[in-house]
């Protein structure tokens, strides 16, 4: 009798190994009018993991790629899993002295870019050493086409190992708003929990077909696609994010889950585009990256439904999650507050609010968020010292600061580099973001803490109103004062068209407070 092997997956490679013999010829990825099946999907992952080793690289190099949304970034992240070659990723907005230092930070064996990108790496290649360059797309004469560096390693597989689960699969660099950025350590065993649980989260089968508006080179992106790979579903990648495109491709392709940030979400309810296309096919809108206030969110069920659920985390790890069912629209003071978490922990995860001592706080005390489980990254690449004072007392500590119910949800209150220290009062960004969010000429509001006399710092709000709306300082002061503490109102308020958006899809609050970062006197 033939005894079968476990199905449940341990590392990247075996998910996909499953997929090809369960889903052979089902799409697994589409980008525009191209497309692989879950079968072509691992013979690519063969071929150009083939590429990859007769170029030099081995277990656990890196090799890094520059890249817009593609079909080949997908393919190269899929070599990767298959060999435990480590997937390194540039933000493509960073400027060439930046790409230059991840480049060198993670000691890459390979570069894999897109032509586009062709001044950006030949403004660095002299610094890159005997890093071995490919283009995808037009190849300058010190590059090696894609085509043709697949082409010449043939069809054999390397003579490699499959990866283990402890092996490293992806180093992610964070965004370097708090300085030079960190190569993040995730393993293909916390990547395969992570894929578990968010198909969980977004009841995702086969038949799903999940929307990716994200930067690959993101974790968000990157993680939300496992999560329907765990399944043998589709991932549909777009390029880049344009709403009425998105809106349309929602219906042409009858998408049924998909991944954005709220203010991603503000951008498809104000397109025109917004009530000309059917979306009825939506069973799940996962948005993350930043909690949505509840105007915009009470907004976005009246005209979605209620299919969203929320994720809190960072690329350093995933927390917390207010799933569906929490996002119900109901007079019950419960339920309303509610809204304004970001959930409670995953199955398998811990979390706990923890003050300056590394002491664990009882309910309704605000500390920092610290979270540990199967989910959270191994340390910082080459930061030792990052990486201890992360991981400080065994708990991984991201960074925000929040408060948790008797229920244990958890409610995000600031970042900690965001809180504003006025007069030695702490001054909480979210909580005045929220009142202002409330006012309905407002689009976007950042809270930033800007220098003062006598206060030392004291609080600026940067607003995009509504196309059409008007709204003076004075009218947005008495609506602040009337749902908050007059000393938390704003002293000062910028107007501007745009908001400087991350590419995770945050507010960039480190160059708003570079622009606007003009003392106050002391009236």
């Amino acid at each position: 009798m033939a005894v079968l092997g476990s199905t449940q997956p341990r590392t990247l490679r075996a998910m996909a190994e499953r997929n090809a013999r369960w889903h052979p010829d089902h799409p697994a990825f589409v980008f525009g009018e191209r497309s692989v099946t879950h079968g072509a999907f691992l013979s690519s992952s063969h071929r150009i993991g083939a590429a990859l080793y007769r170029s030099g690289v081995r277990p656990q190099d890196r090799v890094a790629i520059l890249s817009m949304n593609s079909l080949e970034f997908s393919l190269s992240y899929g070599a990767c899993e298959a060999y435990a070659f480590i997937a390194a990723t540039v933000n493509f907005r960073l400027a060439p002295r930046e790409m230059l230092f991840v480049l060198q930070d993670c000691g890459a064996a390979i570069l894999i870019f897109e032509d586009e990108f062709t001044p950006q790496v030949d403004a660095i290649r002299g610094e890159l050493g005997n890093m071995t360059l490919v283009a995808i797309g037009h190849a300058p004469e010190w590059a090696m086409s894609w085509d043709r560096w697949i082409g010449e390693a043939g069809d054999m597989p390397p003579p490699l190992d499959p990866p283990r689960p402890d092996d490293l699969a992806y180093l992610i660099y964070t965004s370097g708003t708090t300085g030079r950025p960190k190569g993040c350590m995730l393993d293909h065993a916390a990547e395969v929990a992570t894929a578990e649980n968010f198909s969980s989260i977004m009841g995702l089968t086969s038949s799903d077909r999940t929307l990716l508006l994200m930067p690959l080179f993101h974790i968000g992106a990157k993680t939300i696609g496992l999560g329907q790979q765990w399944v043998g579903g589709t991932v549909t990648v777009h390029r880049k994010f344009e709403p009425e495109h998105i809106l349309a491709t929602i219906e042409a392709e009858r998408v049924t889950a998909t991944h954005v940030a709220p203010t991603m979400i503000q951008a498809l309810l104000d397109s025109p585009a917004c009530g000309a296309h059917d979306v009825s096919s939506l069973h799940t809108v996962l948005y993350t990256a930043a909690p949505m206030p509840v105007p915009l969110l009470r907004r976005s069920i009246e005209k979605f439904g209620p299919i969203f659920a929320q994720m809190y985390g960072q690329t350093e790890g995933i927390g917390t999650i207010l799933p569906k069912l929490d996002h119900i629209l109901s007079d019950s003071p419960e339920r309303q507050q509610r809204l304004a978490s970001v959930g409670h922990a995953y199955i398998g995860s811990e979390i706990s609010i923890r003050d300056d001592e590394n002491r664990a706080l009882p309910p309704g005390g605000v500390g920092e968020i610290c979270l540990r489980g199967p989910c959270v990254m191994r340390g910082y690449w080459n930061n030792e010292p990052a990486t201890l004072s992360a991981f400080a007392g065994g708990w991984l500590h991201t960074g925000d600061i929040g408060r948790m119910d008797t229920d244990d949800y958890v409610y995000l209150v600031d970042r900690k580099k965001d809180m504003i220290v006025s007069g030695g009062e702490n001054i909480y960004s979210r909580e005045v973001e929220e009142a202002l969010s409330a006012h309905a000429a407002v689009q976007t509001v950042a809270v930033i803490g800007v220098p003062h006399a006598h206060w030392v710092e004291t609080v600026c709000a940067v607003v995009q109103l509504r196309a059409g709306q008007r709204a003076s300082t004075e009218e947005l002061d008495a609506h602040c004062v009337s749902l908050i503490a007059g000393y938390k109102r704003p002293r000062k308020y910028i107007f501007v068209d745009q908001m400087p958006i991350l590419p995770s899809g945050k507010i960039n609050k480190p160059l708003l407070r570079q622009q606007f970062s003009e003392p106050l006197d002391a009236a």
